[in-house]
């Protein structure tokens, strides 16, 4: 889903590109509306996320594309990121803590804000720790789980 729908953005401003401005994307709503005629319903936060993945440049004419969007540097996966810096994972209730190496608490953190999972609400990281906020001790669970198997 979030690859079709960063394909969908990458289509809607090349051809706004294409139509020299008459098409063009001035703002985030215009971008949802754009994306909304597609079938594609975004919040405003998954809507903002893609934007700063995307490396959206933004100037008088709206939003543009990057100059090497063609070359764009992929992420990750999670998977990787979870087996290079992670250690260990503890829950407390709805709450989750991972244990990572020196330094990687923040690609972690980074790496689970992007997957967008449901039982994720948030995360905040220090050097070596994050907490994962869960909305509720079952997804907690499921989400340690996951974690677990990537870091065993």
């Amino acid at each position: 889903m979030k690859d079709q729908r960063q394909n969908a953005i990458r289509d809607l401003l090349a051809k706004a590109a294409a139509s020299n401005g008459t098409a063009a994307i001035n703002n985030q709503d215009d971008l949802r509306r754009k994306l909304a005629a597609r079938g594609i319903h975004v919040t405003q936060a998954t809507l903002s996320r893609d934007i700063r993945e995307l490396k959206l440049l933004k100037g008088p004419a709206g939003y543009e594309l990057p100059p090497n969007a063609e070359e764009e540097e992929e992420l990750p996966e999670i998977g990787d990121v979870l087996q290079d810096f992670g250690l260990e994972v503890r829950q407390a209730q709805n709450l989750l803590i991972v244990l990572t190496t020196v330094g990687g608490a923040q690609p972690v953190a980074a790496s689970l804000d992007y997957e967008e999972w449901t039982e994720v609400v948030g995360t905040l990281a220090g050097d070596n720790t994050v907490l994962i906020i869960c909305p509720d001790n079952r997804r907690a669970e499921t989400l340690k789980a996951r974690i677990e198997t990537f870091i065993a």
